[in-house]
């Protein structure tokens, strides 16, 4: 009894709605705006299941480059001349860090320093190692802790840097090269061409890539000549004797000796290949330069 109520409280609510609307057409324009605004209004909750839109946060900016920047001006900078560029460099990246005090006989200033590993502490903090290498071929590692701000927009170093131990060597996992292939070969012969195209400018590089992929030498060419020493492959197609059926893909590594005017210097690089009309064209070069067209 009470559902066929509440059901006959509606029919009548809708009745009288259908009326009110019908009398404000009669009425003209201006009731029928009245009639429409000051219906009653309903509002459909949202469900619960969907998602809710989450802003993201940009990721901590990684301040390495400014560990490196100060470690370089601190180790070349001296207490007794603190008016020095490399002195007051160091002290606006770190103004509450003392600077060394090294004696006359001191070592030398680093050839070069690179910084090598970042570990993101809490409440903003960063521990960076950077690797400060010397001319007569010593290595010192240094970790220096550095505070971000929340937007990573601004950097101080907070304390002297730490001599450290450098980092271990990672284990080296099974190469999946594992075809030998033979040098003077088709696939050899090859990517001889194709090396001598890209590294010396010896012909067009085109030449040798699948249809719609793009590659550009290496500008200006820096060197004279080159020797394609070892060739291993991920597949078994790769040691083939003649080129493979049309279509046919292959990965490479390619060891190659390149001549210049300084000496000889062995060069290793990644390549994919596919068979073409008997003939290997290369389809990618794994160094991050290639714009593949879809051919690999």
């Amino acid at each position: 009894m009470a559902a066929g109520a509440r059901l006959e409280t509606m029919r009548r609510r809708v009745r009288l709605s259908r009326l009110a609307l019908f009398t404000a057409i009669a009425a003209g324009p201006v009731a029928l705006g009245v009639a429409v605004m000051s219906g009653p209004t309903t509002v459909a909750a949202a469900p619960s299941d969907q998602p809710t839109a989450v802003r993201s946060t940009a990721a901590a900016a990684d301040p390495a480059g400014y560990a490196q920047v100060f470690l370089d001006a601190w180790l070349r900078s001296s207490a007794d001349d603190a008016n020095s560029a490399q002195a007051r460099l160091a002290q606006s990246l770190a103004p509450d860090v003392d600077l060394p005090d090294p004696v006359a006989s001191a070592q030398p200033k680093p050839a070069t320093v690179t910084a090598v590993r970042s570990a993101q502490r809490e409440d903003g903090e960063w521990a960076v190692t950077v690797a400060a290498q010397y001319a007569d071929g010593r290595l010192r590692y240094f970790v220096v802790p550095v505070t971000a701000d929340a937007s990573g927009a601004s950097f101080a170093v907070i304390s002297a840097p730490g001599a450290v131990a450098g980092p271990a060597h990672a284990a080296v996992g099974t190469s999946p090269y594992g075809v030998s292939v033979p040098s003077d070969g088709d696939l050899g012969s090859a990517a001889g061409e194709f090396f001598a195209a890209y590294l010396t400018g010896a012909g067009e590089v085109d030449r040798y890539l699948a249809p719609g992929v793009k590659l550009a030498p290496v500008s200006p060419a820096p060197y004279t000549a080159v020797t394609v020493q070892e060739v291993w492959g991920a597949e078994e197609a790769a040691a083939a004797e003649q080129v493979p059926a049309d279509g046919t893909k292959i990965r490479v590594r390619i060891q190659v000796e390149a001549r210049d005017d300084a000496g000889l210097w062995l060069l290793a690089y990644e390549i994919a290949l596919k068979a073409r009309s008997g003939r290997w064209e290369v389809t990618a070069l794994e160094s991050g330069t290639l714009q593949d067209g879809g051919a690999r």
